[in-house]
């Protein structure tokens, strides 16, 4: 059964959850981790695509879009395919994607915003029904 990590984080800002997005990727691609960065649209994507180029100028992160390439150690997608991945789901959609199940962990990154707030509380709620072990990490800093 997947593990489900959701950050919390102490911003109000849609914008915090992309650069968390990246810091989380960035270690988990450091540990040998695969990748698969589900997107809620095409616009969320390109942003995020923009952000892993940029959010620290030390660090590279080697991404794709997921249908340019779906065997990238990190890859950007949106809708109900993530090709063959199944290490580490980091969800940015507002609900949970059908494939999520077979990932051995998932996070979800939450925000003080009212809808991704409800959004998450939803989430959370079916992946308890689900049984899957959830844990939160309220974060002070990041």
């Amino acid at each position: 059964m997947s593990k489900v990590d959701f950050y919390i984080l102490p911003s109000p800002s849609p914008s915090a959850r992309l650069d968390f997005a990246c810091k989380l990727c960035e270690k988990a691609w450091r540990l040998g981790h695969r990748v698969y960065l589900h997107c809620s649209d095409a616009t969320q994507r390109d942003e995020l695509d923009a952000r892993l180029w940029a959010f620290k100028g030390e660090a590279f992160v080697p991404h794709s879009h997921a249908e340019e390439d779906a065997a990238a150690a990190v890859a950007l997608g949106i809708g109900e395919n993530a090709g063959e991945h199944q290490d580490l789901l980091v969800n940015l959609d507002l609900k949970v994607p059908p494939f999520a199940g077979r990932f051995a962990r998932i996070a979800e990154i939450v925000v003080e915003d009212p809808a991704i707030r409800q959004a998450t509380r939803e989430s959370f709620r079916f992946y308890r029904e689900q049984g899957y072990a959830l844990q939160d990490h309220r974060l002070q800093r990041f």
